[in-house]
Parts: structure tokens; sequence; C-alpha cells
């Protein structure tokens, strides 16, 4: 007989399911990407209904089937709603999920990802909040190479020709350092350009995906 499970994890997205039930896309520390089935969840008076959206972070407690799991609890940790307070940091995180949508599988150690999402989540959090000063497009484009150093595709600086030394630096910084500390840095007008200029490359490269919301930025 099955038992329930529990495991940390960030909702990627969710799609209705007839009249009161969601399905939730979670990136798991413990089983990768998961399909989770919230029952009942859009009834009114539901104490998930908030819960289950795109960004929330929390602990969930799960009962397993075949192809899927059922959703029996989940205390959320971080809902991320400041986020949504700012369209264009809205927009950014939405591709942070897609990315994260897009590398990770089920039952696979998708545990880097995850922890590249929530502090990449959790930047852009303080940049709206006004508590660090980073520019959002270092985020982006520290998040896009790291989550292709994750994956194992990284080319590293060398791909990128005539890059200055300080774009070379930042390059490997993000490549080398673990996620935890990968906004430890910042960089001048300058470099930021080159970052943005050899990220696209790598996500011409590595990403050939419709990320519906690169459209959106």
């Amino acid at each position: 007989m099955n038992e329930h499970v529990t495991t940390k994890g960030i909702i990627l997205k969710t799609s209705n399911l007839g009249e009161y039930d969601k399905r939730l896309v979670v990136l798991s520390s413990d089983f990768g990407k998961i399909t989770v089935f919230a029952r009942g969840v859009r009834r009114q008076g539901s104490r998930h209904l908030a819960a289950c959206s795109p960004f929330t972070f929390g602990e969930f407690d799960l009962f397993p089937s075949r192809d899927a799991y059922s959703l029996l609890n989940l205390r959320v940790e971080n809902y991320f709603e400041a986020l949504r307070t700012d369209f264009d940091i809205s927009c950014l995180g939405m591709y942070f999920l897609e990315v994260a949508d897009y590398y990770t599988r089920e039952n696979l150690d998708e545990r880097q990802m995850l922890s590249l999402l929530y502090v990449s989540l959790r930047m852009l959090e303080k940049i709206v909040a006004k508590t660090s000063s980073i520019d959002p497009r270092l985020v982006r484009c520290a998040f896009e190479m790291k989550a292709i150093a994750v994956n194992g595709e990284f080319p590293g600086a060398s791909a990128v020709p005539d890059l200055s030394v300080g774009a070379v630096n930042a390059i490997n910084h993000i490549a080398a350092t673990r996620v935890e500390k990968l906004f430890s840095f910042n960089v001048t007008p300058e470099v930021l350009s080159e970052l943005e200029k050899s990220a696209g490359i790598f996500r011409g490269r590595f990403l050939n995906a419709d990320f519906k919301s690169l459209s959106m930025l």
C-alpha cells in the first residue's frame, strides 16, 4: 500500500481540471519535476486555493500513484507575492519558471535547478522591495548561464569572441560558483552589455524553445 511522501518544491505552472480541480507541475527536491493533482482546490473556501499558483514554494504532502501525485497538504514558505506587483519582474520570474520546466525531468536529481530557481526568484523579490540594487538584466544573464551549466552544457567564456577580462571573469564566476553565492557580484554597464550578448548566444544554442514570457518581456 502506498504511503504519503513529503517534499519541498516550487509550483512551475497550473491548469484547471473539471469544475473544482487543478493540475500542478511542481519542481521538487526529492522527485524532480512531478505532476500533482489538487482535488477540489477550486471550491469556495478551499484552504489551498491561493497556494496552488505558480511561484509558490513550500512543503508538499503527497500521495503517489502510478503516473502522478495527489495533494494532501501544502505548507507555504513563500508565495513570492511581491513579484506580481511589478509587470516586468513578474514576466522575468515566469520566464525562470519556464526554463526550469524546460530543463527538468521526473525522477532525476533536480536539487541544483530548484536551488537556482529559488535564489533567483528571491533576488527578483529583493529588487522589487528595493533591498538590492542589482540590475534585473544581470539576474537574467546569470540565471540563463547557470541553468545551462547545471544541465551540463555550458561551453564557457571561450565560446564568445572578443570579450573583455571583466566579462570573462563574470562568466567564469557564474559557471563555477555555488548557486547560493551566485548573486554575490556586480558588473559595470559595459560588462553587463557583454554578458547580455553572451547569454543571447548561449540561449540560442541551448535554450531553443518558444518561451511565452520572452515575448512579453
